[in-house]
């Protein structure tokens, strides 16, 4: 087959972020599938066919970019951050998994990017330098449940956290059920920070205790960044020491 699959990672905003392997891909490519605010991101051109839909259609979004390599395009699939972390490449891997077995014979390539939870983390200073764990806390492909469960495991072992999707008009309750677990499990005293839109003109970064903190410090452009119980602050500057205490 001559089409190709690349999913890409676009970085966390800025566009000075976006690797150089990236924009070779995308400069190569035929035709760019992603959700509708990530292709907005990539410029048009002549030979270059843009595919923008929904964010509750990655299967569909994969199983189209598939399709159109295994017709000979080359084809990029866009994320924001990097496409293995809450993002476009384990659907491109489920939807191959599920498709006609030649597809197994298609070229395909995933290119990493600088995610919001780093890119955040380096605004702040180095709030996981030590272990840590990312939680997506939306509940659209995994229960409440489950999540409060992994929430509250995650704060008793002392892991730093990053939480993507944090709190949503719809569901504005569950980031409140969250900072609750977080004040019993890891103590009202641990650093957080809320980091929205971050790299982007509009950033703003806050850390604040988890005592003081409150749900409606976080939406869905939010990145938000808990410690453990090492985690501290020096200047203006939030770390976590690669020694545990």
């Amino acid at each position: 087959m001559s089409g190709w699959v690349v999913v890409a990672g676009l970085g966390p905003g800025d566009e000075a972020l976006i690797t150089d392997e990236v924009r070779a891909a995308l400069a190569g490519a035929t035709d760019v599938v992603g959700y509708i605010p990530y292709v907005k991101r990539v410029a048009p051109r002549d030979g270059l066919t843009l595919h923008a839909s929904d964010n509750r259609v990655e299967l569909d979004r994969a199983r189209h970019a598939l399709e159109m390599a295994a017709a000979g395009r080359r084809v990029v699939v866009v994320s924001s951050g990097d496409p293995g972390v809450f993002a476009m490449a384990s659907a491109l891997f489920e939807a191959l998994e599920a498709g006609p077995r030649e597809w197994l014979s298609l070229d395909i390539r995933i290119l990493p990017g600088i995610t919001a939870m780093l890119a955040a983390a380096a605004r702040i200073g180095a709030p996981l330098g030590h272990d840590f764990a990312a939680i997506n806390l939306s509940d659209n492909l995994k229960p409440w449940d489950l999540i409060e469960h992994r929430l509250r495991l995650a704060a008793q072992a002392g892991f730093a956290m990053a939480f993507y999707n944090p709190r949503s008009k719809s569901r504005p309750h569950q980031f409140a059920r969250a900072l609750e677990v977080l004040r019993t499990e890891a103590g009202g005293d641990t650093l957080i920070t809320f980091a929205r839109s971050v790299t982007k003109p509009d950033e703003e970064i806050t850390t604040v205790t988890l005592n003081e903190a409150t749900p409606e410090m976080a939406d869905m452009r939010t990145l938000v960044i808990v410690g453990n119980r090492d985690t501290r602050a020096v200047g203006r500057w939030i770390y976590t020491p690669r020694s545990a205490s």
